[in-house]
């Protein structure tokens, strides 16, 4: 798992079928978009499909180069489809914004014991590898050294391949699509936490920026697949453990 803040750039726009919208053609039309032909198409499927990977493994700030090389395609195949590495960047982190909040619904939907509810989200989130592509804003974590309220803060794990630290560093500015994503994730993850803490079966100090974390810290990114899912399991279990209440 990776998170590392990225300056999220609003210059330019993906649209929801991956074509890029045209800047209008200067009679006040505004954008247009076309279909991408099928050969296009699967250059952004693999574009994408590498970004993942690429991003999920070496954090955010791994170069376009090195995501071009993964979907073996020209870096500048990359950067026809995404004008710059902030707007590739931005639509990874929303696409996956987007799926931890359906996987937290279906948990809300499908489980009616609070702690069955809660865990299962957890425990498909961290499945899933989604914790290493949050994005920032979902992420905030308030350090202080004086005890006094500090700006928020994200977690960071590794700047390079093979570091293992945790860190903390500077929240970056989002856009306003950024922050309609995340609080729709705050607001559904929120109830898994509310409902669980109502019901006793949640540490009450736990907040929802520390489930995020969970998420975040139980997905590490190893080279062996079967090693890592091991892993991962083992670590959310510790993890749940530390969430739930105990009795007086």
């Amino acid at each position: 798992m990776h998170i590392q803040d990225s300056r999220w750039s609003s210059a330019s726009a993906i649209a929801p079928g991956g074509a890029v919208a045209a800047a209008g053609n200067g009679r006040g039309d505004g954008p247009r978009t076309a279909p991408l032909r099928v050969d296009a198409q699967r250059n952004l499927e693999h574009v994408l499909r590498a970004a993942r990977e690429v991003f999920g493994e070496l954090g955010y700030g791994a170069p376009m180069e090195d995501v071009a090389r993964r979907a073996r395609v020209g870096v500048g195949t990359v950067y026809r489809r995404f004008p710059s590495k902030d707007v590739l960047v931005r639509r990874i982190a929303e696409e996956e914004t987007s799926r931890l909040t359906d996987q937290a619904r279906a948990a809300l939907g499908q489980e009616d014991e609070p702690w069955s509810a809660l865990s299962r989200f957890l425990r498909t989130s961290v499945a899933s590898g989604a914790g290493r592509l949050l994005p920032p804003q979902v992420l905030r974590v308030g350090v202080a050294e004086d005890g006094e309220p500090d700006e928020a803060r994200v977690p960071q794990q590794r700047t390079q391949p093979g570091g293992g630290e945790l860190r903390l560093v500077a929240q970056a500015p989002a856009s306003a699509g950024d922050d309609a994503g995340a609080a729709v994730l705050l607001d559904v993850v929120g109830q898994l936490v509310e409902r669980a803490r109502a019901a006793g079966e949640l540490r009450p100090d736990v907040s929802v920026s520390d489930v995020l974390l969970v998420i975040a810290t139980a997905a590490p990114s190893l080279p062996d697949a079967a090693q890592q899912a091991a892993a991962s399991a083992r670590l959310l279990d510790i993890l749940l453990e530390g969430l739930r209440s105990r009795p007086a």
